[in-house]
């Protein structure tokens, strides 16, 4: 991989495996899917790469086939705000899609990625012209709504414990992230990247949410084991009681 070329300079034809983990492209019928098809692409991005920037006009919708990008903001003081990650199966920017508005957020590689694109025309087409396809960007602008309102939720829980049980679950999300299944490809350090905390504090919350049974930490990756459980208000409280009583 020649990193001199930009993203879109690398871009290339997906593979046929590549191919199978779109999810979206197996609700089409035969016409629409053949069109999407011959016009997606692919990238592969190196680990700091920026898919898209704020400001930038949008030119594909985009989707992590392999990987892992993260979704954030800088403010007028140069800080930056970390929205969400965005693990395999997602897809993204939707809304700025449909309305064909330039960036309001950055999108990074934390790691290695296989990213998709697919431009903006056939977007637009499909959304004039399939069924299957709108009601899979209805579903994901649903999704997207509840994701972003439990982000500032988040944003305000004081309680590190709690801001990691929530920011886990939300990576779960099995409409929004269809390829992560029960087990997500995540290290401790890029974990804390997305929940803004340090990654000696991300471990000891992870400890104190497996001693409560809702994930099991496995080599190069967390199992949930209790989505529900993760999800809930009474699961984070249980999960600050117990860190509390090991320090």
């Amino acid at each position: 991989m020649n990193q001199d070329l930009s993203l879109h300079q690398r871009r290339r034809p997906p593979t046929a495996a590549e191919m199978a983990n779109i999810p979206w492209l197996q609700r089409l019928p035969s016409p629409e899917r053949e069109r999407a098809e011959a016009a997606l692409l692919v990238g592969d991005a190196a680990p700091g790469d920026f898919v898209c920037r704020v400001g930038r006009p949008v030119t594909y919708w985009f989707g992590v086939v392999e990987g892992l990008l993260k979704m954030s903001s800088d403010n007028a003081q140069g800080q930056t705000m970390t929205f969400t990650g965005v693990p395999p199966g997602g897809w993204f920017g939707e809304g700025t899609a449909m309305k064909r508005e330039p960036y309001r957020y950055n999108i990074q590689a934390l790691r290695k990625s296989v990213v998709a694109g697919l431009p903006i025309d056939t977007f637009h087409w499909l959304l004039d012209h399939s069924i299957g396809f709108n009601r899979f960007v209805m579903h994901q602008l649903n999704e997207r709504l509840g994701q972003f309102i439990a982000a500032r939720e988040i944003d305000r829980l004081t309680n590190p414990d709690v801001r990691v049980a929530r920011s886990l679950a939300s990576l779960f999300n099995p409409v929004l992230y269809p390829g992560v299944g029960e087990v997500l490809r995540i290290t401790q350090q890029e974990l804390a990247y997305l929940v803004g905390l340090s990654r000696q504090r991300v471990n000891e919350a992870l400890t104190a949410l497996q001693a409560q049974g809702a994930i099991r930490v496995e080599y190069g990756g967390l199992r949930v084991l209790d989505l529900g459980a993760l999800q809930s208000s009474v699961f984070a409280h249980k999960a600050v009681v117990a860190h509390s009583t090991t320090v």
